[in-house]
């Protein structure tokens, strides 16, 4: 499942952006890279993982709640992160066949 990743209020320049970030398959592969990394690092916030892995800390802001929707991630409990001091949400990778409620 892909998501459309602009809302209905947003300008059409935003539209523009989704509809290319969708139809290039760069939002698949981000998808990709943000599972990868919060199985690789389960338990850390967006900070936390962007310092682990090198990726782009607002792209995984965005991302991680399109991959819950998606059932490949879930968010946990909040906590103080190591890199910014202030609680921030964790996030957690989803097993295949699991069937947790998601917190949607």
């Amino acid at each position: 499942m892909t998501n459309h990743p602009a809302r209905a209020s947003d300008l059409s320049t935003s539209h523009d952006s989704a509809h290319y970030v969708v139809a290039s398959g760069l939002q698949a592969h981000q998808h990709d890279q943000s599972t990868k990394a919060v199985t690789d690092n389960p338990g850390m916030t967006s900070k936390e993982l962007a310092q682990a892995t090198g990726l782009d800390r607002y792209m995984l802001a965005r991302r991680l709640p399109e991959l819950i929707k998606e059932g490949r991630v879930y968010r946990g409990q909040s906590r103080r992160c190591k890199v910014s001091d202030r609680s921030a949400c964790t996030w957690w990778p989803v097993a295949p066949g699991q069937n947790l409620a998601l917190g949607i």
